[in-house]
Parts: C-alpha cells; structure tokens; sequence
C-alpha cells in the first residue's frame, strides 16, 4: 500500500521503528507489515498464519498506532492471560476481562479503559456479547472509541473447522450494532489453520466487508514430522520413553483418553521423567498449576489430551508426541505446529497402530443430539472422513508435507528432507499406467453423471462381482477389471498418492467422492508422469539436533539461560516472557558488552532494554572475564535510552525538557514538540528528580496514585521497577512509578 499510513501517534518515522520500539524487532516476519498496513486503514481482513507465524502482531500494533481500543476476541482464558501478560511485560497496555478476576476487579479494568489507560481489552465471545458488555462497549465507543474487534481463533466459527465453537457464529451481531456510524468498525479474524471451506465459512459467519484475506504458506521448515507403528502398548512406551529420554528440551505428548493420559504420565514419573498430566478430568485449580509448571519449565513434559490446545504460547516447545491417532489432518497440524514456534529444529511422532482406528470411530459414534439421542449423521459423516484422510497420512509413503500442506490447498515438490519419507526413502516405481487405469475409471463414472470414492473405484478396476457394482452396471464400463493384477491395498496406495500429489481432489461434504482436475487430465493426456513409493517399510531417524556453533556461545547459552529463569521466577512469569531462546542465541554469539550493544539484539525493545539490560549485560561480561576474553572498557551510550548524567548536573537536553515542564506542558506535549519518545521525556523527568531539580511531581502523577506508589516502595524496597509493580497491580505504569520512587529517593536520603 503507498497511502500514508493513519497513526494516531506522531512519534514513530517508520512501522518498522514502533515495531522495535514496542516489540523489539527489526523488522517483520513476511506478510505482517502489509496486514499492519491494511488494519492501520480499517480494512477488515483473514489473516490465515501458521502456528508461530507472528499473526498476533498483525492487530496488536496497528492496536497501539491506532486511535481508541481494540477488543480482542479469545476463545480460551489460558490464551488470554498468556498474552495480555507478554504484551505487559513488554509495557503495553492490555487487559482481559473474563470469569477469572472478581467483580471489583472487573469494574476496576472497565474505569482504566474508560479512562484511555488501556489500548487492548481480551475477552471471550460469552461475556463479549453479553447484553451488560454491549452496554459497557457502547460507552468506550462513545468516550474512547473502539479501534476495531479482533477476532482470534477465527476457525472456530466454522463447523467445518476441527475446533468449532457454537458461540463464535454470534460474533455477527457486531457487524449489525456497529455498522450503521460514518465509520464501520473494522473486524480482523485470525487463525493459523483454515481449509479454503471454512475461510469461506468465516468470511460468511462474520459477514467482512470487502476483506483482504492474506494465506500464508503452511510450510514449518524447522519441524520433522515422522509416524511410528504402534504394535504393543509396551513396544509404543519403550519407544515413546526413548524419545523423551535423548531429546532435550520440553514437549508435549497427546493422548485420547484421561485415562491413557494418567497411564502415560505414571510411567515417565516412574522413569525419572518430569512429567505432568492434563485433562478435563482434573480440577481447575490442578489444570492451571500444571500448566504453569509446564510454561515455567518446573515440568519438562506435559501429558495431555487434546483439551490442552489453543492456550499454550510456549515457544521452546522441542518435540510434540501423538501416542494416540489424532482425528483429523487440520487437528494434528496444529497442535504438531506447538513444536518448534521459536524456530528451532524440533521433532513430531505420530504412533499409529490399527486399534487406535477402531477408538476414533466409537469417538464419531458418541455424536448424537444431546435432545433425542438420535445420530448426528452430517456429523459423524465428516467426521469419518477426516478420519479417513488421518489414516492416508498415517500409511503414506510420500512427503509428509506434500500431504499436509496439500489438505491446506498448498503445493509442495516433496523432498522437504525434514520428514521419515524423504529421510529415508522407499523404492520409487512408475506408476504412469495405473494411474491413468484409475482416473480413466473416475472418467467414467462422471460421464455417466455419477461420483464415486476410492473403494468403488479399486472394485471396479479389479472386476468385482458384489451387487453394487453390477446394479449400476459398471461391470460394462470399458475400465471394468482392467486392474485385476494389482491388489486392493497395492490400489488404495495409488488412490491416496494421487489425492497426496493433487492429482484427483475429494469432495469435503463427508461423502469422499473422487473429482477430476486439471492434474487429473494432464495425466491422462500423458503429459504428467506418475511416480509412487511402494515399499512400507519406515526405519528409524536419528533425532534431529539444533545446531552448535562452538562449545562457548553454547556454555554462556547456558548461563543465559539459567539468568532469564531466575529473573522470571522472580516475576512469575514463564522464561519466554523475559526473552526468547532466539534473543539468548543471539547474545550468545555476539556478546553484547554495552546497553548499545544490547538494544541492536532481536527482541530488545525500550522497556526490556531498560528492564533487563544491566543483568544479561553483567552476565556476559562475567563470563568473558572469567575466561579470560578482553573485556570493552569504553560503553558507548546506548541508542534508545539518555546518556546518564553525573551525579546532580543535568545534560542539555534534560535541561530542555525541563524548561518545557516548568512551562506548564503534559509529558505527551513536551514529547511531541521534541519529536522524543514519551518514555524518554518521562525518564528525563525522573532522573531530574533524581538530581534535584524543581520537577513539579503533582503536575504528573495524581496525589492519591503517589502515595499507593510510596506504600509499595516501602513494603517491597526501590532496588526493582518490576517488583513495585507486581505489587501494586496492572493498573500502574512503569513510568509514573519511577517517578514517585526518584521523589522517594529524596525524601528518604
């Protein structure tokens, strides 16, 4: 887009420097900027992005360069306090309001939204649409403004989406309440998985005007994907176990039952493992204490059903084990996709053993109205032919993610050489012959105006006699037992590589039905060869490693590691929160010795620069040191924060700020006129404080504020911003606390 972009703010040059400034980053992941872009201009959109894509910064800055609030739609309260407490750790102003927090403190929230001290507001779409919520919307409508309604977890509209909540198809009403003003309020839907079917069901469901829809390759390089057999429950645990055992790191292992899951967990707390179980089976309380433990790396492996999903963010995930056949491609693809979302090689198993089969499918039976007890067959049909399509993936001999990105719609050549099929490939044969055999059969049957499925089509081909055949009359088509030398399984290989390659599609209403392509034709004009990999066998893979640049980037890893821990056990906060793994690995190389050097890795912004600078700083010079690594003794000023002035003469620009506060300017004016940053005239203000010029502290922070700040400096000490905070609660603001603890400061000298 060339239109310039409508900030509510004039502080930032660029997306790029709010990006950093808020984030961290130096510059977005691919498709983010123009989905900033097009949101900044109040399009609606779908933004379709793979698990740790980075789909949420594509409404949370344009929610913070935009005028108002923005309402954040979340199906889970896990997701939303994971997120809320990310973006307020990076010091953005974000809260939720949900069934967690009491009444006071729910009241309290809405007067600091009203009050402008809030730009994000998480809430799920019960309370959301809720006749008393509507009421409080209309008000921030009217005195804040609503920047515009984020809808997360869009699939969840859709009942063709593997996680359909009846609830989010009431998300329309928005549309109607908010559509008859001079400006419609935008609706963003974001997901990381979606069939072209429910993209199509979304954009209906949440009625989006003109959207722009952006669909991101599915494609996650950094994962290997493999299918184990599963002959023996003890064969399946020995193996399992052995996984765990020489893969480092975190991961989380799938079941389908609470009590394969209680089973599983026993046995890797027998072995040593820490592990942890999670089911609906289990109380709230427990739930959420596992699940803590989990994110805060006090638990390696969490053993769950599929009920632990959409709300976990944690990045540092290394391998993600199915014990259990997942119910369709879309399911699995995203809770595999919770491997690896911070980039980093990770590992996914899929154990596959024919019981499971025969589990799923008294799963699909239980699909009956709650009223009658009569059979959801629409249901169970869809179902079962996910299920069917989790079986063709399980059995493939292809490319994993030819099959997986080809359920999404997208093409890929194959030979990814990141999955058990391209590692270690089978025999290839040309199967050009047969596979014209078995499209010239579906030829048939179209041209008689009928659609059939593979099993029809493999009874065709091998001349059988069953009544079925021989009442449609295909014994007479000129493709009747042509194929009597393959078998049926030798068949059905061919069926699923050719749905696998896209070279025939399958209807998606539960029917199963095969469809010619523009593919298909290609072959049957032998312009397109068909090869197929024909032998079964799946040996074993070594486990995928990350990397390892030298033995001492991995030991101050290490150490980074172990500092980023204490910090957020400090904090009450999972280790990701502080910093990445990505952010430590980039310390770990470059070694930053200097704040300056410090703001320049990816994922320092201006609050964590200042935050957690000096601590990861002093890391690194104490590891240099104690190796004997020349240490840089002259620390150029960092570029993000002021030059720290000698104790009690102010520099220039301290003392312009100064001039302008004594003038009777707001910090956001003075900010403004300087083109500076807020936070820096902020900072300016208390280090004058700190040296003792006439700062008049009432002209910025309201007297009943300040002494809440006072109590709290008294009750937990001055020595930590963050601990003054946690305190005192998310209703205060880093720099409104800094400034009551430098008048603290001289007062109490």
């Amino acid at each position: 887009m060339t239109a310039s972009i409508p900030y509510a703010t004039t502080q930032f040059a660029s997306l790029e420097q709010a990006l950093k400034h808020y984030f961290g980053y130096d510059s977005f992941r691919p498709g983010q900027r123009q989905m900033v872009e097009y949101a900044l201009h109040d399009r609606d959109l779908l933004v379709i992005m793979p698990t740790g894509g980075g789909k949420s910064l594509c409404f949370q800055l344009p929610a913070l360069l935009k005028e108002g609030v923005m309402i954040v739609v979340s199906p889970l309260i896990a997701l939303m306090q994971d997120q809320v407490q990310a973006l307020q750790n990076n010091g953005i102003p974000a809260t939720l309001l949900n069934s967690s927090i009491s009444q006071a403190e729910s009241q309290s929230r809405q007067a600091a939204i009203l009050d402008r001290k809030i730009k994000l507001v998480y809430v799920a779409p019960e309370r959301l649409l809720s006749e008393s919520f509507l009421g409080f919307l209309d008000q921030v409508k009217v005195r804040v403004g609503i920047s515009a309604f984020a809808i997360d977890e869009a699939h969840c509209v859709s009942e063709w989406g593997h996680d359909f909540r009846p609830e989010y198809r009431q998300l329309r009403r928005l549309r109607h309440r908010y559509q008859n003003d001079d400006r419609i309020i935008p609706i963003l839907a974001l997901t990381a998985t979606a069939t072209e079917r429910v993209r199509h069901d979304i954009l209906g469901q949440l009625e989006l005007h003109e959207p722009h829809i952006h669909v991101a390759s599915f494609n996650r390089p950094n994962l290997y994907y493999e299918v184990r057999p599963k002959s023996s429950v003890r064969q399946a645990y020995t193996d399992l176990f052995q996984q765990v055992q020489r893969t480092e790191g975190s991961g989380i292992i799938y079941c389908l039952s609470r009590k394969r899951v209680d089973e599983i967990t026993a046995k890797l707390q027998q072995d040593g493992i820490s592990a942890l179980p999670y089911h609906a089976g289990l109380s709230d309380a427990v739930r959420k204490e596992n699940q803590d433990k989990f994110i805060r790396d006090d638990a390696r492996v969490m053993v769950a059903t599929v009920a632990f999903g959409m709300g976990i963010n944690k990045p540092d995930v290394r391998f993600v084990i199915h014990y259990d056949l997942p119910r369709n491609i879309e399911g699995y693809y995203q809770e595999s996709g919770r491997a690896g979302r911070d980039g980093e090689p990770s590992r996914c198993t899929l154990f596959y053993g024919v019981g499971d089969i025969r589990t799923v499918e008294f799963l699909i039976a239980q699909k009956v109205d709650p009223l009658t007890g009569e059979p959801l067959e629409a249901e169970q049909r869809i179902a079962t032919q996910q299920l069917r399509r989790v079986i063709n993936y399980a059995e493939a001999t292809e490319c994993r993610r030819t099959i997986q990105l080809g359920y999404f719609g997208e093409g890929f050549p194959g030979n990814c050489d990141t999955c058990d099929n391209c590692c270690h490939p089978k025999p290839i044969e040309d199967w050009t012959l047969e596979a014209q055999m078995f499209l010239s059969c579906v030829a048939r049957f179209a041209q008689k105006g009928q659609h059939f499925g593979i099993n029809h089509t493999i009874d065709v081909l091998r001349g059988s006699k069953n009544e079925r055949v021989l009442k449609l009359g295909h014994d007479k088509l000129s493709t009747y037992g042509i194929g009597k030398d393959r078998s049926v399984e030798e068949w059905r290989l061919l069926g699923r590589s050719l749905l696998h390659q896209r070279l025939v599609d399958e209807t998606t209403d539960g029917y199963s039905v095969l469809q010619l392509n523009n593919l298909s034709w290609e072959v049957l004009k032998k312009q397109r060869s068909v090869m197929l990999a024909v032998d079964q066998a799946k040996p074993e893979r070594s486990v995928t490693e990350t990397a390892v640049d030298t033995a001492e980037t991995e030991a101050l890893f290490d150490r980074l590691q172990k500092l980023r821990k204490r910090l957020a056990d400090a904090q009450s906060v999972p280790p990701y929160v502080v910093f990445p793994n990505s952010s430590l690995r980039s310390m770990a190389n470059l070694q930053p010795q200097t704040l300056a050097q410090f703001a320049k890795i990816s994922g320092v912004g201006s609050r964590k620069l200042a935050q957690y600078g000096d601590d990861f700083i002093a890391e690194v010079r104490a590891f240099r040191q104690e190796r004997g690594l020349a240490l840089q003794t002259d620390a150029e000023p960092a570029p993000l924060l002021e030059p720290t002035p000698q104790p009690g003469l102010a520099s220039t620009t301290q003392l312009e700020t100064l001039a302008l506060h004594q003038q009777g300017l707001k910090p956001v004016l003075i900010a403004e006129q300087r083109n500076f940053r807020l936070s820096t005239i902020m900072s300016h203000l208390a280090e004058l404080l700190d040296m003792g010029y006439p700062v008049v502290l009432d002209q910025l922070v309201p007297s009943d504020r300040q002494d809440k700040i006072w109590q709290a400096i008294n009750a937990v000490g001055p020595d930590s911003l963050t601990g003054i905070r946690d305190h005192l609660g998310e209703m205060y603001g880093y720099d409104e606390i800094r400034l009551v603890r430098s008048h603290w400061r001289r007062e109490t000298e």
